[in-house]
């Protein structure tokens, strides 16, 4: 059974940056890639950033680049999501997400995502 575990969201102002981690347990962690997507309020859940199982490609939103950064550590089976600059915009339910292929080519909607976590809260305030 494959078990994803987020922490680290909170309410912060804007220009604050946050970390975001999400741990995986049940599997062997570098043959899954790994997202992060968002849900606002009435929206639809938004593809953020992926990487691969290995950690050496990544992908993002393109609006997000440069601000989030994603990575993992393997030997901890924990992909981090780093936000900078944080704008009222971001404000969401974010989750992660692992699919059961190291490859994220192609990979940015939820349905090519088999596991989440149970999302964690990011308020930011103007």
């Amino acid at each position: 059974q494959v078990q994803l575990v987020e922490s680290g969201g909170g309410l912060v102002q804007a220009g604050a940056s946050l970390r975001l981690s999400c741990t995986i347990s049940g599997r062997t962690f570098g043959n899954y890639a790994m997202a992060w997507f968002r849900q606002a309020p009435a929206q639809e859940r938004e593809f953020v950033g992926a990487i691969t199982g290995s950690g050496d490609n990544t992908a993002y939103t393109e609006y997000m680049k440069g601000r989030f950064t994603i990575s993992r550590d393997n030997g901890k089976n924990t992909v981090y999501l780093q936000m900078n600059s944080l704008k009222p915009e971001d404000t969401a339910v974010y989750y992660c997400a692992a699919r059961g292929s190291p490859l994220i080519v192609g990979a940015t909607v939820p349905r090519m995502y088999g596991y989440w976590g149970q999302g964690t809260q990011v308020t930011v305030s103007s």
